[in-house]
């Protein structure tokens, strides 16, 4: 309850005020890693949009511990375990249905999509039902309905070689493998890009090399410094003419080489050159550059900038932005197709 401060308090008062100023002094740390990957502060359009969220989910980005799906969103597609007769009680349990229909590595996944219903009221007797299906094409998913009236929850499963996006650029292609258990909707954005005319706007304008601060495997050197520069390449997903709808926070699992995450809730973006164990988990992750690929990062973040102060940190801008292009990427099946 409430009470005064009186003469046998002032020790404790004393030793809780030194207590405050330390919590404020880190808390100062934390805001300048937080600082260090920002929106163009002149794109006053992404200001509102950005939000940054210090998540505590470790699970693994590769996919291996997430099982996360979209909310009030029904996939179709031909079934391969039929709900009726097959249920659980959490989305996660049958994500993981679905999972265990696509963890090998000698051929396509028997099962790519999951759709769970889980709201008791809503579902009635068909509650727990589990639909595992199998999409024609899996960038490309087979959308019955969505909307707050849709009960289903649907989700994604990436097998081995499959959910690879290129982003093409003039210096090269970097091949990113999408994760959609970790962060479906980021994942479906992505997928939404593909369906597009044009990523006229979508670039990279921010490049930062691993200067002597991290090796060539993105391990940091004892005792360096943790930038500038910072070890990473930033840009915009966002075609120019489409209204941007903000991206909630997935999956911030600790930043390694070849993570591609959102700045905030997007659409600004970076690949990560380097671990940043010091920046948390901090970001959404939806995807990882195929390490034969970084060598196309490493090229862009060599290319010539200029030194830039965005919310008082130091930066790297590229004297000229570099354009992207989201395009999909045939899998070893097409690619042995007739014509193809």
């Amino acid at each position: 309850m409430p009470r005064r401060l009186n003469d046998g308090d002032r020790g404790r008062f004393t030793s809780t005020a030194l207590l405050f100023i330390g919590l404020i002094s880190c808390l100062i740390v934390y805001a300048v890693f937080f600082n260090i990957l920002r929106p163009r502060p002149q794109d006053h359009t992404l200001d509102s949009a950005v939000r940054f969220t210090d998540s505590r989910d470790h699970a693994r980005v590769d996919g291996g511990g997430c099982c996360r799906g979209v909310g009030n969103l029904e996939l179709w597609g031909p079934a391969v375990k039929w709900g009726t007769d097959f249920k659980f009680d959490s989305p996660g349990e049958c994500c993981k249905a679905c999972k265990a229909m696509c963890s090998g590595n000698d051929g396509p996944c028997l099962c790519d999509t999951w759709v769970f219903c889980g709201n008791k009221e809503a579902c009635g007797p068909k509650f727990g039902e589990c639909w595992l299906k199998k999409q024609k094409d899996v960038l490309v998913p087979d959308r019955q309905e969505g909307g707050q009236k849709v009960m289903w929850t649907s989700g994604l499963i990436f097998g081995q070689g499959q959910g690879i996006v290129g982003f093409e650029t003039e210096h090269g292609v970097l091949h990113v493998k999408l994760h959609p258990e970790c962060a479906p909707h980021s994942v479906y954005y992505i997928l939404n890009l593909l369906t597009q005319r044009h990523c006229a706007g979508c670039q990279f304008h921010r490049a930062e090399n691993r200067g002597s601060y991290w090796d060539s495997e993105g391990y940091h050197i004892n005792n360096a410094p943790y930038g500038p520069p910072y070890a990473m390449i930033q840009g915009i997903l966002q075609p120019e003419g489409n209204i941007f709808t903000p991206i909630p926070t997935e999956h911030c699992p600790t930043i390694t080489r070849g993570s591609v995450a959102w700045v905030g809730s997007g659409p600004e973006f970076f690949i990560s050159l380097a671990n940043h164990h010091e920046w948390k988990q901090s970001y959404t992750v939806f995807g990882s550059v195929l390490p034969e690929d970084m060598d196309v990062a490493e090229r862009i973040a060599g290319l010539p900038t200029i030194a830039d102060v965005w919310n008082s940190v130091n930066v790297s801008v590229l004297e000229t932005p570099v354009s992207l292009t989201v395009r999909r990427m045939k899998s070893g099946q097409e690619q042995a197709e007739p014509g193809s």
